[in-house]
């Protein structure tokens, strides 16, 4: 047998074993993985979300979860190992018949080299029968590959050359050229750029939206001339929400036909998604919204990023432009109109909280106020049984459409806030310290489930909870502290805070025991719902600093909580020694709480109150409140407590 029919035969093992070296491992931790997941349901179960056929597992949507990238190719590789596997079995029959054929002629030569003086001695000298021989070298390739003749040899030299080496290098080159386009989070950087140049610090939540319709994958999404019909119409439908001036609205309406034709279908499409008049769109422009809000999460979490990162001297970042950015986040998942979320009446935060449950319009919100039901609040605070008889008697609501009001009430969140705010070894906190901010964040529902998605029926997609922790200073628009919140992953939490614990209780000298009580005591509360945020800040010049915790939420409208906390700077001795003033002299937090700050009050673009924009007044009377000398507090939205104790 040629030596080269040999290595012809040896390529395909070894092509084989390359796959199967990195597969076969692979596919078993996968496998392991898949079966060893809970299947625990996290989804609302109400029956618009059923019908919203988001969470329907029909088998389409079991192929096309199983469809990813990852996924595929790896039934492809097992494919190719099979074919890999049939080929070998194949062609080693005919490398047996030829071995057979091989062993026969050189028992022949090693017969002649045992009987025959001079093929001895030459078997002796050369190793060969015959003499000397020439050097033989091969390679693992196929078989076609060796057998060039003038031909063919210079094609199939291109052919090889354009495969294994241009066309690799062709797709590296139009990936690398396309990935430059985007950040570490798949934004494009023409959008932080946009985003960056349009955040203000006094942008008002109304004017959100139209910092958010500027990115830039938004502006590449098509503008067809078989649109212009459709929204024409889509604009007289949601004029109300549009930011016009009704006295000018000619000029107004001109003005606004006359943007970028992208910036008028992003914001006409959105409002038609708040508005949940989505139903009259076209087939194309149904396409393109649903590719728009597969994009704004995204796309929020980086405006966010935007509106908190720091801009002014002190390293703050600013606390209206991203209260505004949560709002807008917050009625994207629950598809509520921006207008819903003026204050009106007895309630600082409209009837848009109504808006995301079941069942709920503008008409049934105005019944229900009627029995002097005026805010969201207030209907969550109410027992089950009053709750079942105010949405049938009133609202007109039946049996099962008040099951599905109290199933979603009771996948809402609860969040408190337990923040302590203090200098490392030190019992005061004097200016240019290095501040330690720790926070306990806790959530509760009155079904007992921590990781949860988010009712939102109208949303096409998944959307986890994100909630932020902003520490900031209401009376001049600065944000101190900001921290991203998830509950989603247990064990990357539990991790995090033990790890923040142990370094906390080491630079405190603490001893093992210590440290190793402190780290379960933090697991402890991890698993039971709740995530530690720490962050570090540089103290302040001296004075006495109003600040509020808020811990947001970017899917549930009403679910936020905040907390006062009074934050005492010293002036620095200049002995090193601490000033710490007695515990009577020390201010607590109501003495002065409900002091107001005008300062910057007319640069403010005031189109509508937000609703994180109460006076201290109504803060006070919401949040509880603490206050030492370090800096402390404890709040919480605590609305569902008295229902989770009777379900």
């Amino acid at each position: 047998m040629a030596a080269s029919e040999e290595h012809s035969a040896l390529f395909p093992i070894f092509v084989l074993t390359i796959i199967a070296l990195p597969l076969v491992p692979y596919t078993i931790v996968n496998l392991y993985l898949t079966f060893r997941k809970k299947t625990k349901t996290i989804n609302c179960r109400c029956s618009a979300c059923f019908h919203s056929g988001k969470y329907r597992k029909s088998i389409f949507k079991r192929i096309s979860n199983f469809s990813t990238y990852s996924n595929l190719t790896v039934v492809l590789l097992w494919v190719v190992v099979a074919l890999l596997a049939l080929y070998i079995k194949h062609i080693n029959t005919e490398v047996l018949s030829e071995a057979h054929k091989y062993f026969v002629d050189y028992i022949s030569k090693a017969y002649q080299a045992l009987t025959d003086p001079v093929s001895r001695e030459n078997f002796e000298k050369y190793g060969h029968p015959d003499g000397r021989q020439g050097l033989q070298m091969g390679i693992a390739l196929p078989q076609f590959l060796l057998n060039i003749d003038g031909a063919s040899g210079g094609i199939l030299l291109l052919g090889i050359v354009g495969v294994c080496i241009i066309l690799p290098l062709t797709i590296a080159v139009i990936y690398l050229s396309r990935s430059s386009k985007y950040t570490g989070n798949y934004v494009m950087h023409h959008t932080m750029y946009a985003y960056y140049h349009f955040m203000k610090p006094s942008l008002a939540p109304s004017k959100v939206m139209e910092v958010f319709i500027r990115a830039a994958e938004y502006m590449e999404i098509p503008v067809r001339r078989t649109d212009e019909e459709s929204l024409q119409k889509l604009f007289f439908v949601v004029r109300s929400e549009l930011n016009l001036d009704l006295r000018n609205i000619r000029q107004e309406q001109a003005k606004f036909w006359k943007q970028h034709p992208a910036l008028v279908k992003s914001e006409l499409l959105m409002q038609a998604h708040l508005t949940r008049e989505t139903t009259a769109l076209s087939p194309s422009l149904q396409r393109d919204l649903r590719k728009m809000l597969t994009l704004a999460p995204r796309l929020l979490e980086e405006l966010m990023k935007m509106a908190i990162i720091p801009r002014t001297q002190q390293g703050h970042g600013w606390l209206r432009p991203a209260t505004g950015v949560i709002e807008l986040s917050q009625s994207i998942i629950q598809a509520v109109p921006l207008s819903a979320r003026k204050a009106t009446g007895g309630s600082n935060e409209g009837y848009g909280p109504f808006l995301q449950l079941p069942h709920f319009s503008e008409s049934i919100v105005k019944k229900i106020a009627r029995k002097k039901l005026r805010s969201f609040q207030e209907l969550r605070e109410m027992k089950p049984q009053e709750r079942a008889e105010l949405l049938t008697q009133v609202a007109g609501f039946t049996a099962n459409e008040s099951q599905d009001v109290e199933m979603v009430l009771e996948m809402m969140p609860s969040i408190s806030i337990d923040i302590t705010c203090e200098t490392e070894g030190e019992e005061g906190i004097q200016e240019g310290d290095i501040v330690t901010m720790q926070a306990w964040i806790t959530l509760r529902r009155w079904n007992g489930v921590i990781r949860a998605l988010p009712h939102a029926p109208y949303f096409p997609y998944d959307k986890e909870e994100n909630f932020w922790l902003l520490l900031a200073d209401p009376s001049s628009n600065d944000v101190w502290m900001s921290q991203k919140v998830n509950f989603m992953d247990e064990a990357t939490a539990i991790i995090a805070a033990s790890k923040a614990i142990e370094e906390l209780k080491e630079g405190a000298g603490a001893s093992a025991k210590e440290i190793n009580a402190s780290v379960k005591e933090a697991i402890d509360r991890v698993k039971a719902g709740s995530r530690l945020v720490m962050g570090k800040f540089q103290a302040p010049s001296e004075g006495n600093y109003n600040l509020i915790s808020y811990c947001l939420c970017d899917s549930w409208i009403g679910c936020d909580a905040k907390s006062n906390i009074r934050l005492k700077v010293l002036k620095r001795s200049r002995a090193g020694t601490r000033n710490i003033p007695a515990a009577d002299e020390v201010p607590s937090l109501e003495d002065g709480a409900e002091e107001e700050d005008e300062e910057g009050e007319d640069e403010y673009d005031d189109d509508y109150e937000s609703e994180y924009s109460e006076d201290d007044e109504d803060v006070k009377g919401k949040d509880a409140k603490a206050a030492v000398a370090n800096g402390s507090a404890h709040a919480g939205n605590h609305s569902g407590s008295d229902e989770s104790d009777e379900n």
